[in-house]
């Protein structure tokens, strides 16, 4: 063997010694003469990834190199030759971490159907769910009951209360995905309160301290408001002030980041409001600000972008931690009784059903409707119901809808919602596509779906849900980041693997690099996109070649392997 050649030794133990032969002419001695220099040993590998193409989620320009999977970590990166026990030749692939989806509802649908197909098949391996006020916990009185409809559809048998009991209860069925969760305020003050529109009193308060401070002992990485939704929209500013507080208890005895994320009071009429509603809380607090979904919904509304963004700025430059999220889409999507007054829901869903049919309330009610435009109507689709004699109309305009009933808007409208005992989901058109890339392009924003974890089959494929939850990992990198060129794709990854696992604490994951868990995807730059449409929303997209999770094979060339090494993330 030559001098300078490097052997490639195997050991019975498995794994290979890579070393290399001192030259014969050097000038040594026998006792100093060693026969190799040993420099690492490296175990065999479970996978070894070759020929790819690495951006690892620091904003980096790409490498070449290859990738050692060992258990469920990412135990190798380098050029050197390494065994395996399954080689994965990523050449022409893009291999990144796993994309974390950072704002998400699946607390309910990954408890239905834990397989997660469609977040598996577009990258995603970190759920973060327990967004806009509405968590898997606490969930006691008030909040238990509104809730109970939805368990029973989704045939989800068991019950809890705290998130403890919640997280035993995922990790005995097994996930997919990797989930990790911020607790609701909607929860925290429906359990104490219920639904009254009224201030907590002093012992109310303390209670809802207690379960914030429970929620976060249990493995909660923050806490999320709904504004917009009762009873969220019933609290005012030093109720969340006062609850934010809560958050600094950890940080003073470990590293941890708690995060306090808000689906505001207003993303379009009162949005600038709304914007420096959430930084005061951040500058009186200390906490991490997130803006939920950002945006300027309604067209009068959108030149406030500007505005928007240098609140945002100044108040960064100012040393309070903010940063957003939004998803890739100018329809949004919530329940069809978001257009309804707060105090219409004052007491409850039963409460509000009954306002409904109260004769005087109604004619209110169908005047203010009036006033909207017919394309406001055509503007907003059903996207789910309860019923099945209502399911023709799922995918139709409110506008269609009503001419099909051969009723006015309003009285259709409030008919649908009293049908459906006010769980119809829609979805409205209200927003600016230039606006939508002036707010991807922002640096601190990062990409949540807004969306649940749905499956192709079974009990969560349902409705004509949004199609971002099926596209928005895909649609941001093959629409906005290849072909739009709003950012360089190492900026891009970053925002969807490093960014949120820094932002909300997600330990050792978010980059590849040795030592972190093996959430790792394999994709064509070339080929991905979204195929997922609003009348065809369950349609998987291109360019997702492989996914692991957790070192797992989740995913492979269009096939889900059903393993599910999802793990909860406390």
């Amino acid at each position: 063997m030559q001098g300078g050649a490097s052997p490639r030794l195997k050991l019975s133990g498995g794994g290979i010694l890579i070393c290399c032969m001192l030259s014969a002419d050097a000038a040594v001695t026998t006792q100093q003469m060693r026969p190799y220099r040993w420099i690492k040993f490296i175990p065999t590998m479970d996978y070894l990834i070759k020929n790819g193409l690495i951006i690892d989620g620091s904003g980096k320009d790409p490498v070449e190199a290859n990738i050692g999977i060992k258990g469920d970590r990412i135990s190798f990166v380098g050029k050197a030759r390494v065994d395996a026990k399954e080689v994965i030749d990523a050449g022409g692939l893009i291999v990144s971490p796993g994309f974390i989806d950072t704002h998400t509802h699946s607390e309910f649908t990954l408890l239905a159907d834990a397989r997660a197909e469609g977040k598996i098949s577009q990258g995603v391996t970190t759920d973060i769910s327990g967004n806009c006020g509405l968590s898997a916990a606490p969930l006691y009185g008030e909040v238990l009951e509104q809730r109970e409809a939805d368990l029973e559809e989704l045939g989800i048998k068991e019950r809890w209360a705290t998130l403890g009991e919640y997280f035993s209860l995922l990790e005995k069925k097994g996930i997919a995905t990797n989930f990790s969760t911020l607790c609701g305020h909607g929860n925290i003050r429906g359990s104490v309160i219920g639904y009254k529109n009224r201030r907590p009193d002093k012992k109310e308060m303390d209670e809802m301290k207690r379960f914030l401070s429970e929620a976060l002992q249990q493995g909660a990485h923050g806490f999320s408001t709904g504004l917009i939704y009762p009873p969220g929209v019933y609290s005012d500013t030093d109720e969340l002030i006062e609850l934010c507080k809560g958050l600094n208890w950890k940080l003073e005895i470990g590293n941890w980041k708690f995060v306090y994320a808000s689906h505001m009071r207003s993303e379009g009429d009162k949005l600038i409001e709304s914007i420096e509603e959430t930084i005061e809380i951040g500058r009186k607090t200390g906490v991490h600000v997130h803006i939920s979904h950002i945006k300027t919904s309604g067209e009068h509304n959108w030149q406030k972008i500007g505005k928007v963004i240098e609140l945002m700025q100044m108040a960064r430059r100012e040393g309070i931690k903010l940063t957003c999220d939004r998803y890739p889409y100018i329809a949004s999507s919530t329940d069809l009784d978001v257009m309804l007054p707060s105090w219409v829901f004052e007491g409850g869903r039963n409460e509000g059903l009954r306002r409904l049919k109260d004769s005087t309330i109604r004619e209110k009610l169908k005047s203010e409707f009036s006033s909207k435009p017919v394309d406001y109507w055509k503007n907003i689709h059903i996207s789910s119901v309860v019923k099945d004699e209502n399911k023709w109309m799922e995918g139709e305009n409110i506008f269609n809808i009503s001419q099909r009933m051969g009723k006015a808007i309003g009285d259709a409208v409030l008919d649908i919602l009293i049908d459906e005992g006010l769980r119809a989901g829609a979805i409205f058109f209200s927003m600016s596509e230039e606006n939508l890339k002036r707010f991807l392009s922002i640096p601190y924003a990062m990409v949540g779906s807004d969306s649940s974890a749905r499956s192709f089959s079974g009990i969560t494929r349902n409705g004509k849900p949004h199609p971002r939850g099926f596209g928005t990992f895909p649609r941001f990198i093959g629409k906005y980041v290849r072909d739009e060129g709003l950012m360089p794709l190492p900026e891009a990854i970053k925002r969807i693997t490093h960014l949120p696992a820094e932002t909300f604490g997600l330990k050792h994951r978010g980059l590849i690099k040795e030592g972190y868990y093996a959430d790792v995807v394999l994709f064509d730059y070339e080929r991905i996109i979204d195929k997922a449409t609003f009348d065809d929303p369950f349609q998987r997209g291109d360019g997702i070649e492989y996914v692991f999770v957790n070192g797992a094979l989740a995913y492979k060339q269009g096939r889900y392997s059903e393993r599910l090494s999802g793990r909860v993330l406390r």
